[in-house]
């Protein structure tokens, strides 16, 4: 199946209930400097899978160096979500998910889109 290369806002994860479940409910795992927190739903519409991305106030005191990161994030998710696609297509779940940037400082677009990739390719296989 072809996927066009966008995020548009369907794709994106939001809503304080939906978040907070996700939270709640979710399983992680650490792909350093990334960390990715995940869970199934029922599917309410056709897309295979929900996201959004953060970076921590905490360490990164800047709005400019948090946005950055969100934007190497999304662009990174954008271009690899094939990844996920592939196997979700069909299902009758969809899966919301979260990147988190854990590291302590900012890195190169090329570092995050590889460890984006690494951790989707593993989030693909942990799939039921």
């Amino acid at each position: 199946m072809e996927h066009r290369y966008t995020f548009p806002k369907a794709e994106h994860l939001f809503g304080k209930t939906t978040v907070d479940e996700l939270y709640a409910t979710g399983k992680a795992f650490v792909c350093y400097p990334l960390r990715v927190v995940y869970r199934t739903t029922e599917k309410k519409d056709g897309i295979p899978a929900r996201c959004m991305v953060n970076a921590p106030k905490r360490k990164f005191k800047h709005a400019v160096d948090r946005n950055r990161v969100k934007r190497q994030l999304r662009e990174s998710y954008r271009t690899n979500k094939e990844i996920l696609f592939n196997p979700l297509s069909g299902k009758e779940y969809q899966l919301h998910l979260s990147l988190n940037y854990i590291g302590e400082k900012l890195e190169p677009s090329a570092f995050i889109l590889k460890k984006t990739k690494i951790a989707l390719e593993k989030l693909a296989k942990l799939l039921p």
